[in-house]
């Protein structure tokens, strides 16, 4: 481990010839001559520094009957955006969780979490937004029992601006990482010693005669298309504003440079390409960005040939306010979100059209289900009763939402007594002239008198509204088809379904809740379906409603007497 410790601090602490270090905020530390303020939370078990090396860690061989260490830094009172760079390793099985606790606030905020095993360390990334509360940071270090299981941290490094800045004049490189190619790369430019092809210019910072940019060089493609990609440290918290770098190009068409936006699910959207093919020196380049979820940006280089050229880059930064004046401003999509239980928010049923879709509400019993909301609230109907013919077509029409956007609508519904299924409730996208672009989703089969969720990820290029749509054609196929609890997030439903702090459905585990197994006689009990005895729980859990063993484990936590 000591090899390890030497080699990384030569790496990270020392700078480049020539090159100004960024001072570091409080909260940084190398755990050298000690924790810098860190202290272990009692409640949990104990951080140990390293006797041989400078780290930190936590192992299970020490944790006794523990499943986390976590580690508290002093109080930190800064008020402008801040980048925590956080350099670890997870030998065996475990993870390692970075949270925010804001002074005199209930709840921890989660910002990053890892649980990839490394046989060297690691470097990450993590905003922390600038913010008038003082708060510390938590790192909750978790090795799985059993023996070589083990967490360390060799240093943490808090400085000011975005993680996604960088100007290359120290080794981490700000955490941008280049996506090994064998043939093309991006390298670091500048005091180094470059291939005699090559005519690079000096670094972008005048003032710095030894400074240091990335670059990207064709004398080494063999086949048509190599790419090369360096992509920056994926943001951890919402960000919009403008992108700004340097750039310089050589070689008329002889390679294409491009910069993408990628989230967790690996989608890349173009947000740039030069217009040009040559560039006689530093070219300054400004791109409006909104990030409401994570995601990295990518520079990326294809190259026709070995004769293709250059392309380097430098001084990467970014401001909350917008490029171009003409960006369209961040919109709240919340407009679109009703649970009904004051009214209709911003949907509509259109004058000329029958009006099918009315508020309801139940009083729950052992029979019948309430609204999803409360249990006691309002939700949507639609029904051959309520119309005036004894059939309908009733379309809930939403507010309009801006376009190129990717969108999650999530809501909920309940079905009863329709023997044809497939008319019974779809959702449609309309654009600002009401007429239909595409069917997103559609009833294909369901259980029965409980609330079932449901997420769609759409995007369209123009203005568009959620429109939801039920028809009945005779008054003896149809029953009951109720909506309830509809939310529209900006982003792929697979990403946006972060939670708050103590927020849990109980589907993939318990979310660290734990219970006192000595102090009292019940425990909670995580199950799915129905409950074992009649009539004393709910038919199916409260976030999707479904009862029937699938793929998905749909649970809710019960309390069960012991001995009952």
């Amino acid at each position: 481990m000591r090899s390890w410790c030497l080699t990384l601090q030569a790496l990270l602490l020392c700078a480049p010839l020539g090159a100004q270090q960024q001072p570091l905020l409080p909260g940084s530390c190398n755990f050298e001559l000690g924790t810098c303020g860190y202290t272990s939370d009692p409640q949990f078990g104990s951080w140990r520094m390293n006797e041989e090396g400078h780290l930190i860690t936590v192992d299970s061989a020490f944790l006794d009957d523990q499943e986390q260490a976590v580690l508290v830094s002093p109080v930190l009172d800064q008020h402008e955006w801040s980048c925590m760079r956080l350099v670890y390793q997870i030998t065996g099985r475990g993870s390692l969780h970075l949270d925010l606790r804001p002074d005199s606030d209930n709840f921890d905020y989660r910002l990053w979490t890892a649980n990839k095993t490394s046989d060297s360390w690691l470097i990450a990334s993590v905003d922390l937004a600038n913010s008038t509360i003082p708060y510390q940071i938590l790192l909750e270090g978790r090795p799985e029992p059993g023996p070589g299981n083990s967490v360390a941290i060799f240093e943490i490094h808090i400085v000011h601006g975005y993680c996604i800045e960088c100007d290359f004049e120290e080794h981490h490189l700000c955490g941008y990482s280049n996506s090994w190619n064998p043939n093309v790369n991006w390298y670091v430019g500048g005091s180094v010693i470059r291939e005699p092809e090559s005519n690079l210019l000096e670094d972008h910072s005048s003032s710095n005669q030894r400074g240091h940019y990335m670059y990207v060089d064709s004398v080494y493609a063999k086949h048509f298309q190599e790419v090369a990609k360096l992509t920056s440290p994926m943001t951890t918290v919402p960000m919009a504003g403008c992108l700004s770098f340097y750039y310089q190009r050589d070689q008329e068409r002889g390679n294409i440079f491009s910069v993408f936006t990628r989230d967790q699910l690996g989608h890349y959207e173009e947000i740039w390409r030069p217009g040009v093919y040559v560039t006689g020196g530093w070219t300054m380049v400004s791109v409006d960005i909104k990030a409401p979820h994570p995601l990295e940006v990518v520079f990326e280089v294809a190259f026709n040939s070995a004769k293709g050229g250059y392309v380097a880059i430098d001084d990467i930064s970014f401001s909350p306010e917008f490029c171009h004046t003409d960006t369209e401003p961040t919109f709240d999509p919340s407009i679109a979100n009703c649970d009904f239980e004051n009214g209709l928010c911003l949907y509509y049923e259109e004058r000329a059209e029958m009006k099918a879709w009315s508020r309801a509400s139940v009083k729950p019993n052992a029979y019948r289900t309430g609204d999803h909301t409360t249990g006691a609230g309002c939700f949507l109907l639609a029904n051959t009763c309520l119309a005036s013919r004894p059939g309908y077509v009733g379309r809930l029409h939403g507010p309009f939402l801006p376009g190129n956007h990717k969108y999650c609508l999530r809501f909920y519904y309940m079905l009863h007594g329709f023997k044809k299924v497939e008319s019974a409730l779809a959702v449609y996208i309309y654009d600002e002239n009401n007429v239909a672009q595409e069917k997103v989703w559609s009833l294909a089969d369901t259980s029965r008198a409980m609330w079932t969720q449901v997420e769609v990820t759409y995007r369209k290029p123009m203005l568009s509204k959620v429109v939801f749509v039920s028809i009945c054609k005779n008054l003896w196929e149809c029953g009951l088809i109720a909506i309830d609890d509809i939310t529209v997030n900006v982003g792929d439903c697979q990403i946006t379904s972060g939670s708050l702090p103590g927020q849990c459905n109980f589907e993939s585990g318990v979310c660290g809740y734990t219970q006192d197994k000595t102090g009292d006689e019940a425990n909670w009990l995580r199950i799915r379906g129905y409950t074992p005895t009649s009539y004393t729980g709910p038919r199916g859990d409260h976030t999707t409603g479904v009862t029937s063993c699938t793929s998905r484990h749909h649970s809710f936590v019960r309390v069960k007497k012991l001995g009952c």
